[in-house]
């Protein structure tokens, strides 16, 4: 596996087009951590959990009693279950999983509460910013023949191979694969918007963390989706997302039953509190 993955890394020249100011960097630290081949703890690392992995924190308490409360809890209860890949932090109160995987699972239920979604039956998932690859593993679990495409940088698609391909999931660099890792969207254009419809489209503070610009050429995926999830923060730097977002949801309103729900639970850090959101929508 790391022999692929760094053999990847020599041909890419880095690049930072459509990357904010907190992405450059990020992706520069995970490109350090390929190169000195210290995956096996990944998870542990500070950038890492400050950019992706929620741990110990008191809020996750609060989504995994939602969770227990909930109809499909035994569902949850297994899709939460922690690997050992990455080497994460268990989560004090519930060990069997990490604060983060419950924090995924309680985005999941969001949707599927609202909406009353059978998760079962999602079967195509677009997941723009897929992270380390926590959300693709857990829909390995919720539905075995999920096709799966991972959006990010290419620097990203490295760290979701090693580690969905350490959970022995059929995860590559090609359409065939059932877990797909893409960092282009015009080379696979055709393929998305033809052949990829009626998706589940996932961004949990991912597209709110890019140029306007980019977005945009986003829109036809999320209008071609049968669901959506979008987490995101009310500014990220110079973009107030709020504002962003409820333009999207006018647009979108007379093709999916969408709405705007404030995070009851998550407020940001200590050093930043500000209100989270989710954008979710149903096609009608």
């Amino acid at each position: 596996i790391l022999k692929i993955i760094n053999k990847k890394l020599n041909n890419f020249h880095f690049e930072n087009k459509n990357l904010k100011k907190t992405h450059i960097l990020f992706n520069k630290q995970v490109i350090n951590l390929i190169k000195k081949e210290k995956l096996a703890s990944f998870l542990r690392n500070s950038f890492i959990q400050k950019m992706f992995f929620v741990h110990n924190r008191l809020f996750i308490l609060k989504e995994l009693n939602k969770l227990k409360n909930n109809k499909n809890w035994q569902l949850y209860k297994k899709i939460i279950i922690e690997d050992n890949v990455g080497d994460p932090i268990r989560y004090f109160l519930y060990p069997k999983s990490s604060g983060n995987k419950i924090n995924h699972a309680y985005h999941l239920s969001v949707l599927s509460s609202e909406f009353n979604i059978n998760l079962k039956k999602i079967n195509k998932v677009f997941e723009f910013g897929a992270g380390y690859g926590c959300m693709a593993r857990i829909f390995s679990k919720i539905n075995h023949n999920t096709s799966y495409i991972c959006f990010d940088t290419k620097y990203l698609n490295l760290l979701q191979y090693y580690y969905l391909k350490q959970n022995n999931l059929n995860v590559g660099f090609n359409k065939k694969n059932n877990f797909f890792l893409i960092s282009s969207f015009s080379k696979n254009k055709k393929f998305l918007l033809k052949k990829f419809r009626n998706l589940f489209f996932i961004a949990n503070w991912s597209l709110s963390e890019t140029p306007i610009k980019f977005r945009k050429q986003f829109f036809k995926i999320i209008e071609n989706s049968k669901f959506i999830l979008i987490s995101f923060q009310e500014y990220f730097e110079e973009i107030d997302n709020l504002s962003y977002f409820q333009k999207l949801k006018k647009k979108l309103d007379k093709k999916f039953e969408i709405k705007i729900i404030k995070n009851q639970y998550y407020k940001g850090n200590i050093f930043k509190k500000q209100n989270h959101y989710f954008l979710i929508g149903k096609k009608l």
